[in-house]
């Protein structure tokens, strides 16, 4: 039996190429890879070209309906990561594409590094480690986070691993997710609230939502001002569903305490980007899953998705 051709038309930068997961899929698969991005649609769909099989690493890739279209033999188009609004689903499905994704293996990852950002943020860890290592001795107050309330907006699977931390460090946990789950909450032992409450009890909002067309600006201007001006914001999602300029006027008005980021509207983050000049601000480069961990079982599943089609067995499909 002849070994089915599988695409990689994006590695950029590298994860796949490097992983121990591609040296397995090379055994398993003929491989066209690409360790750079795309220049534009055409390039794309040329790479694709008649393979029934693609591996999707950046979302920075748009699968517009055009593409979609394009790429008539194409079955299965999996994603590594959670991530799907750079895929049009209702075009993909109409042209018989099956789109997987390979949700919860960087639930870990990802609650840890919210936690980092809390942490971060909450003790001015930034600011401090700059004047220490310029022979400064800074001295104030930072936050201590045991005892206090963190929000958590959407109890998927790194919401939920998120509130267990928090809950490990003393914190008290509410929550609100679009889809309440008595259950859940009792035996993550955090309470539901509505959002409007969520806002004015958190000292730490921390966002877990996907990003749809019902999200964009989900935390807009109105929802920071509801916050205390000693809250934090912890965005670990997508840079979209926080309302950006709200944000900033939000961080320079003194209306919440501060901000720690790992995802942007536009990323990389511009280098004369508002945030960059925040001193309230803690920033990561949307790196929050990118443990060795995370990255082989995303990678491993991003792979496993497309045999598990070949052998009939379709998991992780996102679209009908």
């Amino acid at each position: 039996m002849s070994k089915p051709l599988i695409v990689i038309p994006d590695d950029y930068p590298p994860v796949m190429g490097p992983s121990d997961a591609y040296q397995v899929l090379q055994q398993r698969a003929d491989v066209q890879y690409h360790d750079n991005l795309p220049p534009n649609h055409d390039v794309l769909v040329e790479r694709i070209g008649d393979a029934k099989y693609a591996i999707n690493i950046r979302s920075s890739i748009d699968f517009t309906p055009e593409v979609l279209a394009a790429c008539k033999s194409l079955d299965v188009l999996s994603i590594w990561g959670t991530g799907t609004d750079h895929v049009d689903l209702e075009a993909a499905s109409r042209h018989g594409i099956n789109v997987t994704n390979t949700p919860a293996v960087s639930a870990v990852s990802m609650a840890e590094h919210t936690l980092a950002l809390m942490l971060s943020v909450a003790r001015d860890v930034p600011r401090i480690d700059s004047k220490t290592r310029r022979g400064g001795w800074p001295r104030g107050f930072v936050t201590q986070l045991a005892g206090k309330t963190l929000g958590v907006i959407g109890l998927g699977a790194i919401g939920r691993q998120t509130a267990r931390i928090a809950k490990g460090i003393g914190m008290d946990v509410i929550a609100w997710t679009m889809h309440p789950n008595q259950d859940l909450a009792s035996e993550l032992g955090v309470n539901l609230v509505e959002l409007d409450a969520l806002y004015a009890r958190s000292d730490v909002v921390s966002l877990h939502l996907r990003q749809s067309p019902e999200t964009v600006n989900f935390v807009d201007a109105a929802a920071f001002e509801k916050m205390k001006p000693t809250a934090y914001f912890v965005n670990t999602a997508r840079g979209a569903i926080a309302d950006e300029t709200a944000m900033v006027r939000a961080l320079e008005s003194g209306q919440i305490a501060g901000a720690a980021l790992d995802v942007f509207c536009q990323e990389p983050l511009p280098e004369d980007d508002p945030l960059t000049r925040a001193p309230n601000v803690v920033l990561t480069p949307h790196s929050g899953g990118v443990t060795k961990e995370a990255l082989e079982a995303g990678l491993e599943l991003s792979i496993e998705n497309i045999f598990a089609f070949i052998d009939g067995k379709p998991q992780n499909v996102v679209n009908p």
